[in-house]
């Protein structure tokens, strides 16, 4: 596997990649790795079939630092080894070398009837972005295997100018938490008809918390009126997080049926709920919650008395321009 012009040095450690000797061989490729010559690819990709996953590992992690696209595909083959190491050496590499070219590769990989590749070729579409990869991503909505479902709809909202996407929402009603999390926060990426009353029924009636936290950031992205009646009622969330998320989605879509759950805030034990709730009430500029906001400017916490400052001239100076009109 020598090439007549190889540099000697080189050429050692490629000889030595040959032996029957495992530790022999992980010298090699680490000098390899050391020296960085370009004549060593395909040593090394041939070393990506050694029977040790540590030479495995180790030949995939220098020809990611080789960075020369003809290691590709081999690494791309490398995402279905029955090591995680290797795999998991593969999908890091390949996250910063995969680029739009390799398309194709990756979903003839993704049509593999193996579940670790089509697992890592879901992550690494969200990098290229390209919306022809939508039609091989939909069957996975409906895998057997939850990793994939998930995998799948986080993908979604990765690809580019998809902005609707019918089968995506059954997801929101899927058995496994990890998927429904997922999914709240796709669909703050879509605009199908039912995706505001969806996230409304997921922020203020799913089991899990963290389902109901990434509905109220999903809310916030779509900043839409509807959701209002919701977004209040999930003021009064048991966890903070999503009493935190909901009064930054509220800062986005103003509302004076909001005035109440958003002062009752300033006093929240978390400092986060209270900032964000001064936020919110300073971007609705309304005068009745001048008083609520000054009894705030000596918070324990300082960026509580920041933000309440600001929002006291935000509504003060939305004052002054009434008055001036």
């Amino acid at each position: 596997m020598q090439t007549p012009n190889m540099d000697p040095e080189v050429a050692q450690w490629v000889e030595m990649l040959q032996s029957p000797e495992l530790n022999e061989r992980l010298v090699a490729i680490k000098s390899l790795q050391h020296l960085g010559d370009e004549d060593a690819i395909e040593p090394l990709i041939a070393a990506l079939n050694d029977e040790s996953p540590t030479v495995q590992t180790l030949a995939v992690t220098t020809l990611w630092e080789l960075a020369n696209p003809v290691a590709i595909p081999p690494l791309i083959e490398c995402l279905s080894s029955p090591h995680a190491e290797v795999r998991d050496e593969a999908l890091s590499a390949l996250k910063e070398l995969v680029s739009t070219q390799d398309l194709m590769k990756l979903l003839d990989v993704l049509q593999q009837e193996d579940a670790h590749a089509q697992l890592n070729v879901l992550v690494l579409l969200r990098k290229i972005h390209d919306a022809q990869a939508l039609p091989f991503i939909l069957p996975f909505f409906q895998s057997e295997r939850p990793e994939l479902r998930e995998a799948a709809v986080t993908t979604l909202r990765y690809l580019n100018q998809v902005v609707r996407c019918e089968p995506a929402l059954a997801l929101a009603e899927d058995p496994v938490e990890s998927v429904r999390r997922s999914t709240a926060l796709t669909l703050g990426h879509l605009s199908d008809q039912e995706v505001v009353p969806l996230l409304c029924r997921l922020l203020t009636a799913d089991p899990d918390w963290q389902v109901r936290r990434n509905a109220a950031q999903s809310l916030e992205l779509l900043a839409d009126p509807a959701a209002i009646d919701s977004l209040v009622a999930a003021m009064a969330d048991p966890e903070w997080q999503v009493r935190k998320f909901t009064a930054r989605a509220l800062q986005q879509t103003a509302d004076e049926r909001a005035i109440p759950a958003l002062i009752k805030a300033l006093s929240d034990e978390y400092s986060d709920v209270r900032r964000d709730a001064a936020t919110a009430l300073g971007n609705l500029g309304q005068p009745s919650t001048l008083s609520a906001l000054q009894q705030t400017l000596d918070d324990p916490d300082m960026d509580v008395r920041i933000y309440s400052e600001r929002a006291i001239v935000n509504i003060q100076a939305s004052q002054s321009e009434t008055s001036n009109a």
